[in-house]
C-alpha cells in the first residue's frame, strides 16, 4: 500500500482507534458513587441565621439599636454598615449606638526617584459606644476598632484627593465590618 492508495474503510491511516479509560457504565458508576458519598455530609450541614430564628444572638435586644446623628462623612458611612447589618429601631428604650471615627493619613515608602506616584495609607479608628435606655444601671459598652487603607497619587490635587477619599471610605467600612463582629463576638458570651 503506497501513500497516495485511500486506506481501507474502518482504518484511519496507520492507526488504530484505542480508548483510553473507564467506559460509560464505570464512568456512570464512579459518578453516581462520588454523589451519595457527598450527600451525607453535606445532609448533615444547616444554615441557621445569626440574627433571627432560634440562635441566642436573635434574643438579644442589644441589637435593635438606635443611632445617634453622625458629624462627619466616615461616621455616616459606619453608621450606615451597622444599620444594614444589625438593623436600627425608633424606640425609645433601644439602645443607643454613637460612634467616632478619626482618620490619618501617611505617605508609604520615602525614595528619591522620578516617580510622581505617591503611596499612601489612610488608617481609620472608629469607637462605638452602646448605651443602654431602658432604666437600667448597666455600663455602656465600648468598642474601638482600626482599619487601613493604601491608595497610590499624584502630584494632581483632584487625582490625590478622589484617591484619600475612596481610600478613607474603604477604610471606614472595614472598621465597621470589625465593630460589627466584636459587638457579636461581646453579645455571644
Amino acid at each position: 500500500m503506497s501513500w497516495s492508495e485511500p486506506a481501507p474503510a474502518g482504518k484511519e491511516k496507520g492507526r488504530a482507534r484505542l480508548r483510553i479509560g473507564p467506559t460509560r457504565p464505570v464512568r456512570a458508576l464512579v459518578l453516581a458513587s462520588l454523589l451519595l458519598g457527598l450527600a451525607a455530609p453535606l445532609g448533615a450541614c444547616s444554615f441557621t441565621p445569626v440574627y433571627g430564628g432560634t440562635s441566642r444572638l436573635a434574643s438579644q435586644p442589644l441589637l435593635n439599636f438606635a443611632y445617634a446623628k453622625p458629624n462627619s462623612r466616615l461616621e455616616q458611612i459606619v453608621y450606615q454598615e451597622l444599620a444594614l447589618r444589625f438593623g436600627s429601631s425608633r424606640s425609645e428604650t433601644a439602645p443607643l449606638a454613637t460612634v467616632t471615627v478619626s482618620s490619618s493619613v501617611a505617605r508609604v515608602g520615602y525614595s528619591i526617584t522620578t516617580n510622581p506616584n505617591k503611596t499612601a495609607r489612610v488608617t481609620v479608628t472608629a469607637r462605638l459606644v452602646i448605651t443602654t435606655r431602658d432604666g437600667s444601671d448597666a455600663e455602656p459598652i465600648e468598642f474601638t476598632r482600626q482599619a487601613s487603607a493604601d491608595y497610590t497619587g499624584s502630584d494632581q490635587l483632584l487625582a490625590i484627593n478622589a484617591a484619600d477619599t475612596e481610600a478613607s471610605e474603604r477604610a471606614a467600612k472595614a472598621a465597621a465590618e470589625s465593630l460589627r463582629l466584636a459587638v457579636l463576638a461581646a453579645l455571644s458570651r
